[in-house]
Parts: C-alpha cells; structure tokens; sequence
C-alpha cells in the first residue's frame, strides 16, 4: 500500500472526481466544425487546460474572444444528465472534512459547482476556477492559490488528478500528486507520484497533522 500525507487535498473536477467527458467532447466537436479546426488535434490537448488556453492554439488572435465565448457558450448550454461522479468519489470526499478540500478546475466556477451536483457531490468550501487565475494549468498558480486560501503552502498539500496539464501544475506548485487514469493513460501521467485507475482504491485518514490517503 502506497501512502501519501499532507495537510490538504486539492481536486480536480472533470475527470477526477466527474465524469463528464461526453458533455466536455461533444461541446468541443460542434466547436471544432464551426471554426473549421481538426477535432481529434483539440481532443489531444484539451483536456485539464482553461478553455481560453486551447483556444488560443487553434484560432487567430482576432478570433480569441469571440471563439472562447462560443465554447463556453456551448458547455453553459450542455445537458447534465449524463454527468456522472467517478467511481470512489463520493466515499473519498464524504469521508473528508469540507475544511480539509478544495476543488481546483481549468473550467469556469458555476459550470464546475453545476457539474458537481449533477454528480451529487459535496459543493467545496473553496473552487478555484478558471477566473480567478491570469494563468492556467500547467502553470501552478491555481494550486498556489487554493493552498494558500486554505493557510498553507502548496507543498503541503497534496492534488488529485487526470490529465498532465494538471499533474504538470501540481508538481510546479511543489505538492505531492495522485493521477487517475480516467481521461489519459498512465505513460502521459509519468509525473504524478503515484498512478491508479481511479479513486475507488483509495481511501483517507484525517488525522490532527492533516490528511494521509491510502492506495490499495
């Protein structure tokens, strides 16, 4: 049994603790055949990025603006039904203090809290989104931030994750890092500390000094 401690936990959404890929891909292929973009070339990069940042991969910069807001656009308008929360999730997140999480996500804030409860899981305390940082992930400012909001430091903390972007901010803010396989395979999450299929093989401890999460 693996065994990672820290004084926190920092999540992230979409793919971590939900499952909404359907809803995530089907938004970004009706945007993809609108602005005439290769949709298998966004599917590579767009998961666990700020949707502004895969955007400005793949329009001109005039085009910024307007093609951001049509994406969010899209996802503010997709149905929730087939939001699902992943396997383990609730019994990782009820078995936590709402004081010792925080959710961490690329998307924007009502959109994350909306897919949480499609999911019928806990609203955080703390969500860090795609508004409050003028970086996003792989740049670490979000989990710098959310720690920080929770009166430690990052490397304190430890982040739970699906896809490299996200491993990449987490190692960047000095945390430790447990991937899930859910959205990418474990070749491109080389850089977490520890690899598992999916929250359903761990399970938490909160103790006085904080919070150890235990890897079957």
């Amino acid at each position: 049994m693996a065994v990672l401690h820290g004084k926190r936990v920092l999540f992230d959404i979409d793919g971590t603790l939900v499952d909404s890929t359907a809803t995530v891909e089907h938004s970004w292929g009706t945007w993809a055949h609108e602005y005439g973009v290769d949709y298998d070339e966004v599917l590579k990069v767009c998961h666990g990025r700020r949707t502004e940042d895969t955007v400005a991969q793949f329009v001109a910069p005039q085009q910024r603006a307007a093609a951001t807001a049509r994406l969010l656009a899209l996802q503010e308008s997709a149905d929730l039904d087939g939001v699902l929360a992943l396997p383990g999730a609730h019994r990782l997140l009820d078995a936590l203090p709402l004081s010792h999480w925080a959710a961490v996500t690329s998307g924007p804030r009502s959109l994350m809290a909306a897919r949480l409860a499609a999911a019928r899981l806990p609203a955080p305390m703390l969500l860090i989104g795609a508004e409050d940082v003028a970086f996003g992930k792989p740049d670490p400012e979000s989990y710098l931030k959310a720690a920080a909001a929770l009166g430690f430091e990052a490397r304190e903390c430890l982040v739970v994750e699906d896809a490299p972007a996200g491993v990449g901010a987490g190692r960047a803010a000095g945390a430790q890092v447990l991937a899930v396989t859910t959205t990418h395979p474990a070749a491109e999450l080389v850089d977490a500390d520890v690899v598992v299929t999916d929250l359903s093989c761990v399970s938490v401890d909160v103790t006085d000094s904080g919070v150890a999460l235990l890897i079957a």
